[in-house]
């Protein structure tokens, strides 16, 4: 039985399909430490060979190759122990074989941690007038040329094989919501049937992981069966996909008050896309212990900041004679180095450094709320935590001068 707070049980997260040998790099091996609970929440330690991943973690996007404005010791200092990196994007530029001869994905951006690798049937979604889906994968013309591509689960396994991703994601297809039941229940039965296709063309991986993905829209009995049929391959940790794509917050933690528990308990969970501050907590909440979103960064290069008095908007001009920082109580270059009038002056007038600041920032505080929450439920308090994240942002920002 896992003690709710404190204490410490391992689980192996096996790299290869079932009764193979564990895989190992050296004497490393993928493997879930789930160390306490506080009601559903979870926290524990993701083990690989490039590094410890602390759970619940967030993941800045990596897109093409760099988290934008940041260099990556930079992101690195903000507390991120994992970073995502984008199949589709790097398959058409550079391409995955250019970063294979070039040494892989991690030397060829200079960060030497964990990275896990979408597969790109997202990306490939958003395409829909440039795409056409059958039972072998999904062909599309490039958004950059128009060059035509065939993107199917061996294709993707080996896209990420090139790239040498530490957790691979299986290729699946995600349908937009709203989407009526039906159409919902076929993607979500082919994306299990590109499940199995994955994990057969994965193979044996010493020293990676590959994750099933759950879909089903907003439909109970949909992700249940998603679950089962992925939980009978058997997967070295599984995501909710198929979330944050117009659904609405409601309906998503709706989706989270029971999918996470369709889930092995002793596998990670990974929620993907994911997300506002207040939509992070509440998946914690939940029970899922992976998120990535490029919100922080994207909001950065915008003028927008999230504090723990919620957003802040550093084009307004109430700023522009504000000689205090962003927040005080924040330790990132932004807040410790420069005022509200000086951050408001460089994001008005467009300069780098204003996209810079703002991206290191968020990331910064991104991660300060999630080592709060993992403070909080291996200390048994997080629901104190999150009445506080919640009363805080309900205050706003502080007063103009």
């Amino acid at each position: 039985m896992l003690r709710p707070v404190g204490g410490g049980l391992a689980f192996g997260m096996e790299c290869r399909m079932e009764g193979r040998k564990t895989s190992t790099v050296g004497e490393m091996r993928f493997q879930f430490d789930l160390q306490a609970t506080d009601g559903a929440a979870r926290t524990g330690v993701i083990h690989t060979p490039r590094g410890d991943i602390r759970t619940p973690a967030f993941m800045p996007v990596g897109t093409a190759g760099t988290v934008k404005a940041m260099m990556p010791e930079s992101v690195r200092a903000t507390g991120a122990d994992i970073l995502l990196g984008n199949t589709y994007h790097l398959m058409l530029r550079p391409t995955a074989e250019r970063i294979a001869a070039l040494g892989g994905l991690h030397r060829f951006m200079n960060w030497n941690r964990p990275i896990l690798t979408d597969s790109g049937g997202f990306q490939v979604m958003s395409l829909a007038s440039l795409r056409k889906l059958s039972e072998e994968g999904v062909r599309f013309s490039s958004h950059i040329d128009g060059s035509k591509h065939m993107l199917t689960p061996e294709r993707s396994m080996e896209i990420q094989r090139q790239l040498g991703s530490d957790i691979v994601m299986c290729f699946d297809e995600c349908p937009a919501l709203p989407a009526d039941e039906a159409t919902v229940a076929r993607s979500m039965q082919l994306s299990m049937r590109w499940a199995l296709r994955s994990k057969e063309a994965f193979g044996d991986r010493p020293g990676h992981a590959l994750f099933g993905i759950m879909q089903g829209g907003v439909t109970r009995d949909l992700r249940e069966e998603s679950a089962k049929a992925l939980v009978d391959i058997g997967f070295d940790g599984y995501a909710v996909g198929g979330l944050a794509v117009g659904e609405g917050q409601e309906a998503m933690l709706g989706v989270l008050d029971y999918a996470p528990g369709f889930l092995p308990a002793d596998k990670p969970r990974y929620l993907m896309g994911v997300g506002k501050p207040d939509d992070i907590v509440g998946a914690v909440e939940r029970g899922i212990d992976m998120m990535d979103c490029v919100l922080p960064s994207r909001s950065g290069r915008t003028g927008q900041a999230w504090t723990r008095r919620g957003a802040v908007n550093l084009r307004n001009a109430r700023h522009r004679d504000d000689p205090r920082p962003l927040d005080e109580a924040c330790t990132c270059p932004a807040c410790r180095n420069y005022s509200r009038a000086y951050l408001h002056h460089v994001i008005k007038a467009d300069e780098i450094i204003g996209s810079m600041l703002l991206t290191w920032h968020n990331l910064h505080y991104y991660q300060e709320l999630m080592a709060g929450l993992r403070a909080a439920i291996s200390e048994g308090r997080l629901a104190a935590f999150v009445a506080e994240f919640h009363a805080q942002r309900a205050a706003g920002d502080i007063d103009p001068l």
